[in-house]
């Protein structure tokens, strides 16, 4: 396996091409964005702020609620916005409402509370403003695109209104994990980053607020139920509909089982599955929740509540190895030895979704983590690495976590570069992608291991320009987006590609794929097919299986001794060996996760054959291919396709593993002339005239 597919790390080009140098539309940056800057005894001004929560729901290691406090008056605020919402699982919205409910106590023990508003965050920010006169608005920054277009949308609405002569100021904040002076000096590569050796910086303590409260509404929380409704009711602007959004609430691997591709599978459910639903007599079934459970959802499967809780639950984790008699800690253990699908997963899995809510800051994870190393080591840091695991875990989590979100932001700040980097969260991680093209058929670009969204620098725009909307997506685990501790499959990729369609493109597309991209717009096609209007192959990653029967197919994909030592070696390997130009282009090989990403070379499932995967997408299959590829027989491989795919369109063409990197105007032309020919109303005509 490792021989076959160790040379697709290399579909990144190898000529120093610039990157999307296609004219665009400049992102605009909110001109009140600026970082908040507290002094200890700075005199309080007589005016009102308002603290807008979104995913800081603290007030502990809170720097814009220090930085409000120095007004006569705090109104801290919670907005339920579905734009926001939409983004939510059911069990992230069952969080959030625990997370609030403690966050409103917290604040009431400070004298304070919470006002919890519903609407549209720029009409309800408005109307606040008025109602309690206030002169700054407190808003920690953003790194996701759409996030930062509310920001823009309330600040732009807020320009509208004078109190006093004076416009109200929306001032952003953030918690910075390492003490990074500018983020333009931040370099790309990771490797270079750690040689600066930044200190990370310390959390702080909650402030004093004044207490005085106005007489104000406050508001209520809603019930899980009543917010649900609120989030799905499409009357309000939604334009998702309500089976698109079903669409997800079944893994890809649930739904293989379901339409039987695997041939005569027995059905059962995935291994966390079956080891969460044990038998009926079984000591986690019986035992009592404990008191001071973290795992307050009905899924029970993450750690959530109010701060105290999540720390708590975290100085149980760290101590996993010392064992407990504590009932709430035994618990924290038993989800940690299920989660730990590889070592040191499991802290992103429970621990993940409290960090994005911002129940405890990333920094504070670091601190009690070093603070539990020290109380192990007689006060020391060791120089040769962490004592346990749970806490080289937690410390990697949230210094990776770090890295991604200020790499991330500095993409959306800089103003280098011809076309725009957008970020969009997919299950709690960082994705980078762009899009040219305001009007027409909807097209989406994905790249091949090892590679990322640059690939196809000259392919975005051109086929924008002829009437298209194109997405070029940087798959989790490549390029800059996050590549987080968990194990890659072609499945996991699949399933960020569906949730990409819908939550960001928001219609069916046409899907290129090169590479092991092809194979997971294959599975996308055969498995969501009504999120597909169209395939496109290119060099495809997969194999044509004559009488397809039932395969082996591996759910378990845990990380052998062997994987483990060969991933490494290939990284050893890749980083003196990359030429450097290449290596400049592409530092990515030392960014934190890498080696997670490289492990999934090794246990890569290619059974699911393209022939049943592309069964009753008849003249909607395009395959271009390279016949120079040196990583597979071209000509036999087109031989398999002709013979057990019908009516598919092949355009053969004198380039390698991507074709559309090397002859990237002959492939524009192919793929705008076959987008063209479905679109029409002579659709039934595109396989003929691109196979002549």
């Amino acid at each position: 396996m490792a021989l076959v597919f160790l040379p697709r790390l290399f579909t990144a080009s190898m000529s120093p091409k610039p990157a999307f140098s296609s004219p665009k539309a400049p992102f605009r940056l909110s001109a009140s964005a600026v970082d908040v800057r507290v002094e200890s005894g700075a005199a309080a001004t007589s005016t009102t702020a308002i603290v807008w929560y979104k995913h800081d729901l603290r007030v502990e290691d809170h720097p814009g609620l220090v930085a409000a406090s120095q007004h006569r008056c705090v109104v801290p605020l919670y907005v339920f916005d579905r734009r926001i919402l939409s983004r939510f699982s059911d069990e992230m919205l069952e969080l959030l409402l625990f997370a609030l409910e403690d966050l409103r106590k917290l604040l009431n023990e400070q004298g304070s509370n919470l006002m919890i508003r519903f609407g549209r965050a720029e009409n309800v920010i408005g109307e606040l403003v008025k109602e309690v006169q206030a002169s700054s608005i407190f808003a920690e920054e953003e790194v996701e695109y759409e996030l930062r277009i509310i920001l823009d949308i309330v600040e732009e609405s807020l320009s509208t209104l004078s109190l006093s002569g004076e416009n109200t100021k929306i001032l952003t904040w953030n918690t910075p994990f390492y003490d990074v002076k500018s983020l333009v000096d931040l370099p790309s590569s990771y490797n270079d980053f750690k040689k600066l050796n930044p200190p990370v910086v310390s959390p702080i303590m909650p402030p004093k607020l004044s207490g005085n409260l106005m007489n104000l509404s406050w508001g209520t929380l809603p019930t899980l139920a009543d917010l649900k409704e609120y989030r799905d009711d499409i009357s309000d602007g939604g334009n998702k509909k309500e089976e698109w959004t079903s669409i997800k609430n079944l893994s890809a691997e649930n739904l293989l089982q379901r339409k039987n591709l695997r041939g005569n599978v027995e059905l059962k459910p995935p291994k966390l599955e079956k080891e969460n639903q044990q038998d009926p007599d079984s000591k986690t079934i019986r035992r009592k929740k404990p008191e001071k459970s973290a795992f307050v959802t009905s899924q029970g499967s993450s750690v959530g509540g109010g701060s105290s809780l999540v720390l708590n639950a975290l100085a149980g984790y760290l101590r996993y190895l010392e064992g407990t008699a504590r009932d709430e800690w035994q618990e924290v253990h038993e989800k940690l030895r299920l989660s730990e699908k590889r070592e040191g997963a499991s802290f992103q899995a429970l621990f993940g979704s409290a960090l994005l809510l911002g129940i405890i800051s990333r920094r504070r994870v670091y601190d009690e983590a070093i603070k539990y190393e020290k109380e192990r080591n007689g006060g020391f840091l060791s120089p040769f690495g962490y004592s346990t695991t749970t806490v080289a875990a937690a410390i990697n989590t949230a210094s990776s976590m770090e890295w991604y979100w200020l790499l991330n932001l500095k993409c959306q700040k800089s103003k280098a570069g011809n076309f725009s980097i957008r970020i969009w969260r997919w299950n709690n991680y960082l994705i980078q992608y762009t899009t040219a093209g305001h009007e027409g058929p909807a097209i989406l670009l994905v790249h091949g291991f090892g590679a990322f969204l640059e690939h196809y620098r000259d392919n975005v725009y051109p086929i924008a320009e002829a009437g298209n909307r194109v997405w070029a997506i940087t798959l989790v685990g490549f390029g800059k987006s996050e590549k987080p501790n968990t194990i890659y499959t072609e499945l996991v990729w699949a399933e960020l590609l569906r949730d990409f369609i819908i939550e960001v493109i928001g219609e069916p597309a046409h899907l290129v794929g090169n590479s092991i991209g092809g194979y997971s717009v294959a599975i996308v096609a055969g498995i969501w097919s009504s999120l597909a209007k169209s395939v496109v192959l290119m060099n495809t990653a997969g194999n044509i299986i004559p009488g397809y029967s039932a395969l082996g197919y591996s759910e378990d994909r845990r990380t052998s001794g062997a994987v483990w030592l060969g991933a490494r070696l290939l990284l050893v390997y890749l980083r003196f060996n990359i030429r450097n130009i290449l290596r400049s282009f592409y530092p990515a090989s030392y960014d934190p996760g890498v080696i997670f990403v490289l492990e999934s070379i090794f246990s890569f499932d290619l059974s699911l054959a393209l022939n049943y995967l592309l069964e009753g997408f008849e003249r909607k299959i395009l395959v271009i291919q390279g016949m120079k590829d040196p990583l597979s027989d071209s000509k036999s491989m087109l031989a398999m396709f002709r013979e057990h795919c019908r009516e598919i369109a092949i355009k053969e063409v004198n380039a390698g593993h991507c074709p559309h990197d090397e002859l990237p105007n002959e492939v524009n032309s192919i793929i705008k002339e076959w987008v063209a020919a479905l679109e029409s109303e002579g659709s039934p005509v595109a396989v003929e005239q691109l196979q002549q």
